[in-house]
C-alpha cells in the first residue's frame, strides 16, 4: 500500500509543478486490485462525514487510525491541488441493522477529496456495484449526489459501474445537479467490441454533454487500462496500451464550464432521423451474434458500399457507408439490439452497431478483435431510440479513438466527417434506456 501510495504521490507532485489543478487517481490504486474482505479489512479507515471540518495533515489521530486520509491531504496540502483518490471506509453496524453483514461491518468503495489546504472536502460511497464487487463490499443505502463548487468549475463524482448499471446518481449529478465535471475513479475491464474504457468513457461524456476525467487502474494482465479527458466535444488526452506495463499520468485543460462555451454541443433528438418512414432503408437477410452474452441481430456488409436497415423489437437501425476498399478476409456487420442485459448487472439497451467481426465466419461477429484493415469514406448510422441517453462511439485499430471525425447531428444521426485516418474497429450507438432498468438490487434487500 505504501509503495502504491509512493507512486501516486510523485504523480501529484509532477501534475501540481506542470500547472494541474486537480487529480483524480484510480479505483483500488491505493490497496491494488486482487482482494477479499477479510484481508482487505485491515487496510480500510473509518471515513467521517466531510462537515467535520478536518484537515488530516495537521491533526490525523482525531478520528483514530487515519494512515491513508493523512497521507492523501499532506499530498493535496504539499502541492496545493485537489485529490480525488479512492480507498475503503468501514462503518460498524449490529443486530438492530437487518442489513448489517454478518461479520458487524460496512465496507464501502469510497472515494475522497481534498482540497489545496488539505482539507477533507468529499467522501462518496459507491452505489453501483459489478457482481462480483458485493462480496467484498456493500452497496452504499442510497444514491449519494456527492457534489462540490472550485474557483474552476463544479465537480460531481461517481466509480465504475455507476455510468453504466443505473441512472443513479450519474445522470442527476449532471442534469440536477449541473455539475460541468465529472470524477471517475475506475478499474475497468475492457470489453471489445462496445465497452473499452476509453471508447464508453469517451461515448459517455459526450452523450451526456459533460467532462469526464476517467482515472482506470492499470493491469494488462487482466485487460485493466485505459484512461483519459474527455469532454463534450470528444476526448481532449488518453491513454491505452495493451502491450507495456508502463502507465501515464495525462493532464490537459478542458473549459471549466463547459455549458458556456461558444462550442457546447446542442440537444439531440435521437430518434429524430431514423424515426422518418422515407429513411427506412431495404432490409437485407439476417442472423443472430453475440455481444456480451446479448443477442444482437446482424446484416453482413458484403459489399463496399450500401444502406441497410436492420430492427429487433422496437428498435430499427440504419446504416449507410461507403468503405475506401473491402478487404476479403475481413468481413463487417450490422446490427440491433433492444433487450435486458443480464450479465454484471441488469439493464436495458439499445444499441444499434457496426463493426467489424472476429473472423470471415459470420458466427465471430460481435466477438473480440483489435485490428482492422478496412477504411471508411463514409458512414451514417442513425436508430429508432425510446431513451435520450445515447453515447456515440467511433473505434479504430489499435482501439484508438477516432477524434475529431465524427459528429452527432441534432437529428440523431451519426455521421463521418471524412475520410477516417484508420481502419474501423467499431461504431456504435450506444442506448441506455433507464425507465426500463429492474429495481436496484439495495432496494430489493431485506
Amino acid at each position: 500500500m505504501n509503495k502504491n501510495l509512493d507512486v501516486l504521490e510523485e504523480v501529484t507532485k509532477t501534475a501540481a509543478a506542470m500547472g494541474s489543478h486537480i487529480i483524480v487517481l484510480p479505483e483500488d490504486g491505493i490497496y491494488g486490485w486482487v482482494f477479499k474482505r477479510e484481508t482487505l479489512y485491515p487496510y480500510l479507515e473509518d471515513i467521517p462525514d466531510p462537515q467535520v471540518n478536518w484537515i488530516p495533515c495537521i491533526d490525523p489521530q482525531r478520528f483514530g487510525s487515519s494512515e491513508v486520509q493523512e497521507r492523501l491531504s499532506c499530498m493535496a496540502r504539499n502541492y496545493s491541488i485537489y485529490v480525488v483518490a479512492n480507498m475503503g471506509d468501514k462503518k460498524s453496524c449490529n443486530s438492530t441493522d437487518p442489513k448489517c453483514p454478518k461479520d458487524g461491518h460496512y465496507q464501502y468503495n469510497t472515494d475522497v477529496v481534498y482540497d489545496p489546504e488539505g482539507k477533507f472536502l468529499a467522501r462518496y460511497h459507491k452505489y453501483n456495484l459489478f457482481e462480483w464487487e458485493t462480496p467484498y463490499f456493500d452497496f452504499a443505502k442510497e444514491p449519494q449526489f456527492v457534489n462540490f463548487n472550485t474557483s474552476f468549475g463544479r465537480f460531481g463524482i461517481i466509480t465504475c459501474a455507476d455510468i453504466l448499471n443505473f441512472r443513479e446518481p450519474a445522470v442527476s449529478l449532471v442534469e440536477n445537479f449541473k455539475v460541468d465535471t465529472i470524477l471517475f475513479p475506475t478499474a475497468w475491464t475492457n470489453g471489445l467490441p462496445l465497452l473499452s474504457a476509453v471508447q464508453f468513457h469517451s461515448a459517455w461524456a459526450m452523450g451526456m454533454r459533460v467532462n469526464l476525467l476517467s482515472a482506470n487502474i492499470r493491469k494488462p494482465s487482466l485487460d485493466l487500462t485505459g484512461s483519459g479527458i474527455f469532454t463534450p466535444n470528444g476526448a481532449k488526452k488518453y491513454y491505452f496500451d495493451m502491450e507495456t506495463q508502463e502507465g501515464c499520468l495525462l493532464i490537459a485543460e478542458v473549459d471549466a464550464r463547459p455549458r458556456q462555451s461558444p462550442m457546447y454541443p446542442p440537444s439531440v433528438n435521437w430518434s429524430l432521423y431514423a424515426s422518418n418512414p422515407e429513411h427506412f432503408f431495404s432490409q437485407a437477410e439476417v442472423f443472430t451474434g453475440t455481444i456480451y452474452f446479448d443477442n444482437f441481430t446482424f446484416t453482413e456488409l458484403s459489399q463496399e458500399a450500401g444502406n441497410h436497415t436492420v430492427c429487433q423489437k422496437g428498435l430499427c437501425c440504419h446504416l449507410s457507408y461507403k468503405m475506401t476498399e473491402k478487404c476479403n478476409d475481413e468481413v463487417y456487420a450490422f446490427g440491433a439490439f433492444d433487450g435486458l442485459h443480464v450479465i454484471e448487472g441488469e439493464y436495458y439497451l439499445q444499441i444499434c452497431t457496426l463493426l467489424k467481426c472476429n473472423t470471415t465466419d459470420l458466427k465471430s461477429c460481435g466477438q473480440e478483435v483489435d485490428t482492422a484493415r478496412t477504411k471508411f469514406d463514409y458512414f451514417s448510422l442513425s436508430g429508432t431510440f425510446n431513451t435520450s441517453y445515447v453515447f456515440p462511439e467511433v473505434l479504430l485499430t489499435g482501439t484508438q479513438l477516432a477524434t475529431g471525425e465524427f459528429e452527432v447531428l441534432t437529428d440523431g444521426r451519426l455521421t463521418s466527417k471524412h475520410s477516417l485516418s484508420k481502419p474501423v474497429l467499431s461504431v456504435a450507438l450506444f442506448g441506455r434506456w433507464y425507465e426500463k432498468d429492474p429495481p436496484h438490487p439495495q432496494s430489493a434487500s431485506p
